[in-house]
């Protein structure tokens, strides 16, 4: 399943990279939401191990940067028992203090039990779009604001 938003963002690329990169302010704020993450860095990329509950349940996954070229593209994984997926945050800068953020998020099953799940929320699709793209436009408030030295939390 594969969800992908677009937001313009006024902060010039390298405010937005700024902000985007710095993983501190997104793990407290995961703390903050009662998850825990733990960072790992693997061969020098950062990873991050994380726990939450989703649905009622405790559930468990390994995020780590795969790609960082600045100022334009931040690409995740992430892998649980479950599912696995990939987030890609693209960057282009439209003028000295616009900047335009895509992210496309992908979603793939690892087990029936997974398939099943991502099946019924094809159902609701209409839904999910609508929620993916509010989160999006959230972040980037968030992003305006930070960038501004205000302060916003996600």
């Amino acid at each position: 399943m594969k969800f992908s938003a677009r937001e313009d963002i006024e902060v010039p690329v390298a405010g937005v990279w700024a902000v985007l990169t710095d993983y501190e302010g997104f793990e407290r704020a995961a703390l903050r939401r009662g998850a825990e993450v733990q960072r790992k860095d693997v061969g020098g990329a950062p990873t991050w191990a994380a726990a939450f509950v989703f649905r009622g349940k405790r559930r468990s996954m390994t995020i780590r940067q795969d790609r960082a070229e600045a100022p334009g593209v931040l690409a995740f994984s992430g892998e649980s028992r479950q599912v696995e997926g990939t987030l890609v945050i693209e960057l282009l800068e439209l003028g000295p203090r616009r900047t335009r953020m895509t992210i496309t998020t992908e979603v793939r099953p690892l087990s029936l039990a997974a398939r099943l799940f991502l099946q019924s929320l094809k159902l609701a699709r209409g839904r999910l779009i609508k929620r993916y793209q509010t989160r999006v436009a959230q972040l980037a408030t968030m992003i305006e604001a930070r960038a501004r030295g205000q302060k916003a939390g996600f």
